[in-house]
């Protein structure tokens, strides 16, 4: 499965942004998904991930009640909805198949999309 995350960008606090992740292939439907960032400096860390069905999700402590992670298996997409964005997210976003429920991604990163929150 390839992956591409788009729609990174600068914001303010407090303001929003909506990532997406497009994959290749048939089988998107079949993985649980997840979403990581890095920011400078600092070691890749999870954010979100949803089960096969999205009837499963968790969120890191960091993002849970601002960022919403979804899916539509029909156009092999996945989403990151973050609200009341702070400069503590800014970070390259990535996209991921989970490996082990929740947080470990399988090895291979995609193309990210950067994230920068002004204060």
């Amino acid at each position: 499965v390839q992956l591409q995350a788009c729609g990174g960008g600068l914001v303010q606090t407090g303001g929003s942004l909506r990532l997406s992740c497009a994959a290749s292939g048939r089988i998107f439907s079949t993985y649980p998904m997840g979403w990581f960032r890095q920011a400078p400096g600092k070691e890749r860390e999870f954010v979100t991930a949803i089960s096969s069905s999205s009837g499963i999700i968790v969120y890191a402590d960091s993002v849970k009640g601002r960022f919403t992670i979804s899916r539509d298996n029909a156009k092999n997409t996945l989403y990151l909805q973050m609200n009341n964005l702070k400069p503590e997210d800014t970070a390259v976003y990535y996209c991921a198949r989970i490996q082990r429920w929740p947080s470990v991604p399988f090895g291979s990163w995609g193309q990210g999309t950067l994230v920068t929150v002004s204060s």
